[in-house]
């Protein structure tokens, strides 16, 4: 019988590793959740969505239009 006690003993291990490994995993979910709230919008690249402090773009005249 000691063959069925040390199966019993692995199953528990692994059921127990296992549960760990969905523990943590949740976790770093709620983890990301937070910091993603914390930093605010962005796009898929990381860039900021808020262009207000982005400089104005230079406008070059056309010579050939001023006559």
């Amino acid at each position: 019988m000691a063959g069925r006690s040390r199966s019993s003993f692995n199953k528990r291990q692994k059921e127990r590793s296992r549960q760990e490994k969905q523990r943590e995993k949740a976790e770093r979910r709620v983890q990301r959740k937070i910091e993603k709230q914390t930093t605010g919008p962005e796009d898929a690249l990381g860039a900021p969505q808020d262009f207000s402090d982005l400089p104005e773009p230079l406008i070059f005249s056309d010579s050939s239009t001023e006559d």
